[in-house]
């Protein structure tokens, strides 16, 4: 049996060090990402009070493609996850050009994560070097990631559970506000969502920006498909993150939108100098709240960072493990790729290097080339669903733990909006930029899986011949 068609990843050499209350915190705080503390304000700024919606229907999407892949990676655990599933459904040079256009985005997020968790610290610190914070970060990941896998839950699973305490903490504190319960302040009704321009004040156009931020403001839910092929029982974890993930979308996401505008005028300064959730705290006069969730995005940030060394190591390590690269990143010691976790880190420092080295034109460009690849991850997963669920149902019917809902009219109606947001990035020129760029990346990728698997199936199929 040919490794494309393997039902379950041949990776024996990586541990099973993760816990299920590593897992089940990774699936819980892996929602609450740098992307929702920094990113929204600008997504604010465009929509106004009709972010709520811009973050419900791109919500409704993410909730779409957690189902999908949670489907595939119950039946199918590996540390590859949408990678590996997209090579056994569409093709070797599928799982190539998903796997590596992935791997160049955590790695680059690194990066960036790092320069905007150093920014914090310079703040707090003046003086001090931005570069050299991001050293630090870089380090103390890397050698968590390097020493065991448990190193990254027990990472995850206590960054996890400050974010979700705080943001709980938030909502509470935003719903008593709105309600008139919170001493000191008055409820401001619907002032904020009916005035200063409507609840539409930028029209649709700042409907279609507001939407374009959110739907990148979910990246990295896949990290739990990722880490539970190292888990004690991955089927279990699954199938628990996936089941959860609409609750935890529509509260943590929509919820804290809907609290923010409710409370703060959505054309703040404020509310994109300091950050939405900072500004809130602050127009509420709760004292010390401001510099308190200041610290729970700099913990969100490092989060982030190391939740992608480890899923951009695992991602190389599977690729490796398929034929698909360099087979020095796939060496393994102690349970853990060490070389790929190396190589994903020094890729990400060397990300911040090129922010202060070519800040005009290489660093701009890069980030331009990774600016869609998420959507291109996302149809590679809906494509290998509609293929690999009816095999499932046809071949090992037992395998479907989890089940896509309305298959396949909930399948077709995910693509369909991920063509539409593909159209509205067309349709804008900050984003026309990043569609085109990372196009070009996506094709290049395509191209050389391609060629790869032509030249791997002309020589099997050369050798046998020779052995006939």
């Amino acid at each position: 049996m040919s490794r494309t068609t393997q039902d379950v990843e041949p990776s024996p050499s990586l541990t099973h060090g993760l816990k299920q209350r590593h897992l089940s915190m990774i699936a819980l705080g892996g929602v609450i990402g740098a992307g929702l503390f920094v990113g929204s304000g600008a997504g604010i700024a465009a929509a106004g009070p009709s972010i709520v919606v811009a973050y419900a229907v791109s919500g409704l999407l993410v909730m779409l493609v957690m189902r999908m892949l949670g489907e595939m990676s119950a039946a199918y655990p590996s540390s590859g996850s949408f990678s590996a599933h997209a090579e056994r459904a569409v093709g070797p040079w599928a799982g190539f050009t998903a796997g590596w256009s992935f791997w160049v985005l955590l790695c680059t997020a690194v990066g960036l994560e790092g320069i905007a968790a150093a920014k914090i610290m310079t703040g707090w610190l003046p003086g001090t070097p931005e570069w050299a914070w991001v050293a630090l970060f870089m380090v103390v990941f890397c050698a968590a990631n390097l020493a065991a896998v448990k190193n990254f839950g027990e990472f995850e699973f206590w960054f996890a559970a400050l974010k979700v305490g705080a943001i709980a903490l938030f909502l509470v504190l935003g719903v008593l506000a709105i309600t008139g319960l919170l001493p000191g302040t008055d409820s401001p009704g619907l002032t904020h969502l009916t005035g200063e321009g409507g609840f539409l004040p930028n029209g649709g156009e700042g409907l279609v920006v507001g939407l374009l931020a959110s739907v990148f403001a979910y990246g990295g839910l896949e990290t739990v498909t990722i880490a539970a092929a190292e888990s004690q029982d991955p089927v279990r974890g699954v199938a628990s993150a996936v089941r959860t993930a609409m609750w935890r979308i529509a509260l943590f996401y929509v919820g804290s939108m809907a609290v923010i505008v409710t409370l703060v005028p959505w054309d703040s300064k404020t509310v994109v100098d300091k950050g939405p959730y900072v500004a809130t705290l602050d127009h509420l006069g709760i004292p010390g709240a401001g510099p308190l969730m200041n610290v729970v995005v700099l913990v969100a940030l490092l989060s982030a960072m190391n939740a992608n060394v480890y899923g951009a190591s695992r991602i190389a390590y599977s690729l490796v493990e398929r034929g698909q690269g360099p087979r020095a990143l796939g060496r393994v010691s102690g349970g853990v790729p060490r070389v790929a976790v190396l190589a994903s880190s020094v890729f990400g420092f060397g990300c911040v290097l090129l922010s202060y080295w070519r800040p005009e034109d290489v660093f701009p460009w890069l980030l331009n080339m990774i600016g869609a690849v998420i959507l291109v991850v996302w149809i590679f997963i809906a494509v290998s669903q509609l293929r690999l669920r009816r095999r499932l149902e046809r071949e090992s019917p037992e395998r479907l733990a989890v089940r896509m809902w309305a298959f396949p009219v909930l399948t077709w109606v995910a693509l369909a909006g991920m063509v539409a947001v593909f159209v509205l990035m067309a349709r804008e020129p900050d984003t026309r930029v990043q569609l085109y760029s990372t196009g070009g990346m996506t094709l290049f990728l395509a191209a050389v899986g391609y060629a790869r698997q032509r030249t791997r199936a002309g020589s099997t199929g050369s050798a046998g011949s020779t052995g006939s």
